[in-house]
C-alpha cells in the first residue's frame, strides 16, 4: 500500500527562496524518496502569478512524488491539513524603516498565519520560519497558535551553521563531512555566535584520538593565539555577515543556500540527526529565558529538535551568547509592547 501524501505548505512561494524550495521538495530531497507530497503555495495577491508560474513548472517536471499543487492567497486554505509549513514570506526591512516598524509589519503576517495553523493544520504540524527576523517571527507565530505546542515552531539557523562549516572547510582545506559539532548560538542576526569549541575534525569523530577543530586551526595557523585571533577577527564576523556579503557580490540575497538549509533543517528534524543547529523554543537551557526562540546545538530522533545539554561554555562563549540573547529579549519586549504576544 502506497504511503499517504504529506501536505507541505510554502508561504512566499512565488519568491526566490520559494522557487528554490519547491522543486527539491517535489523531487524528494526534503522528505525522502518514499514520501509523496501535496504542495500548497501561499502568496499575497501581488505574488500569485509568480506562484502560479511555479506550479506550471512543477507540472512540467512530472515529479513522481508530487500528487497535487494548489496556489492560494488564503492562509486557511493553504494550511488546511498541512503537516509541514515552511514560513518563508516576510516583510523585508526597507530604507529608513525602524526595527519596531519591521517587527510590527511581520506581526501582521506571522500572527494570522499562526492562528490559521492552529485552526486548520494537521495534528502533527511542524512549522519552520525562514522569513526574517526569523527567531522573533517564530515567537509571534507560536504565540498566535494556542492549539499547537510552541515547540512545534522553529526558526532557521541551519544556513548559519552551513556557512560556518563552509568557512572551516576553506581554511582547513577539508571536506564538509570532515567537520562535526559546530554550533550556532543566539539570534539569526549579526549578534549570533558561531562556535567551534566542541567541533571535531577529520575521519575520527569520537574517542581518545579525536582532533578538535581548534587544534587543527592552531596547527595550520601556527599557534593557539593565532587560531583564536582568526576565529574572533575573521570567522565569527564572516559567518554573521555572510548574507550582506552575498548581496554586495551577487546583487541579491542568498536564496539558493537559504532554500538548501531549509530543506536540510526539515530533513534532519523528520529523519533524525545527532548534531546540528536550529532556533527552538528555550526551556531555560544555558540560562536562555524560557519561551525565547534561540539557536542552540540540537539533535533529533525524528520527532522534533531537542537542545543538546551539558556542554561547557567558556567566558568568551557565554558573553557572546548573552549579547545575542539580549537582542532576542529586546525583540520579544518590542512585540509584547505592540500587544502581539
Amino acid at each position: 500500500m502506497a504511503p499517504q501524501a504529506t501536505t507541505v505548505t510554502v508561504t512566499g512561494a512565488g519568491g526566490q527562496i520559494g522557487y528554490g524550495l519547491l522543486f527539491r521538495i517535489a523531487a524528494g530531497d526534503m522528505l525522502g524518496p518514499d514520501r509523496p507530497v501535496r504542495l500548497r503555495l501561499l502568496e499575497i495577491p501581488q505574488g500569485l502569478k509568480a506562484a502560479e508560474g511555479a506550479a506550471l513548472e512543477l507540472q512540467d517536471g512530472a515529479f513522481s512524488l508530487l500528487e497535487h499543487v494548489e496556489v492560494t492567497d488564503d492562509p486557511r486554505v493553504a494550511f488546511d491539513g498541512c503537516s509541514i509549513a515552511l514560513l518563508v514570506g516576510a516583510r523585508p526591512r526597507s530604507a529608513g524603516m525602524e526595527r519596531a516598524d519591521l517587527l510590527q509589519a511581520n506581526a501582521g503576517i506571522f500572527g494570522p498565519q499562526g492562528a490559521a495553523l492552529s485552526e486548520v493544520a494537521a495534528d502533527d504540524i511542524r512549522a519552520l520560519v525562514v522569513g526574517n527576523p526569523a527567531n522573533t517571527n517564530a515567537l509571534i507565530a507560536a504565540a498566535s497558535a494556542p492549539g499547537i505546542p510552541a515547540d512545534r515552531f522553529s526558526a532557521l539557523t541551519r544556513l548559519d551553521h552551513n556557512r560556518a562549516v563552509g568557512q572551516l572547510v576553506a581554511e582547513l582545506d577539508a571536506r564538509p563531512d570532515d567537520i562535526d559539532g559546530v554550533a550556532i548560538w543566539g539570534n539569526h542576526s549579526s549578534t549570533q555566535f558561531p562556535d567551534v569549541s566542541h567541533a571535531v575534525f577529520g575521519p575520527v569523530k569520537t574517542g581518545p584520538d579525536v582532533t578538535m577543530v581548534f587544534d587543527a586551526l592552531a596547527a595550520k595557523l601556527g599557534s593557539s593565539e593565532a587560531a583564536l585571533a582568526w576565529l574572533d577577527d575573521v570567522f565569527v564576523p564572516r559567518v554573521a555577515q555572510r548574507g550582506a556579503e552575498i548581496i554586495r557580490v551577487r546583487g541579491s540575497s542568498s536564496a539558493a543556500s537559504a532554500a538548501n538549509a531549509a530543506i536540510e533543517h526539515v530533513r534532519d528534524e523528520q529523519g533524525g540527526v545527532a548534531w546540528t543547529s536550529a532556533a527552538v523554543v528555550s526551556h531555560g537551557e544555558y540560562g536562555v529565558p524560557e519561551g525565547l526562540v534561540c539557536s542552540f546545538p540540537v539533535r533529533s530522533d525524528g520527532d522534533g529538535y531537542r537542545v543538546i545539554e551539558g556542554l561547557d561554555l567558556d567566558d568568551r562563549a557565554r558573553a557572546r551568547l548573552a549579547a545575542s540573547v539580549d537582542e532576542l529579549v529586546a525583540e520579544r519586549d518590542a512585540v509584547r509592547a505592540l500587544g502581539v504576544i
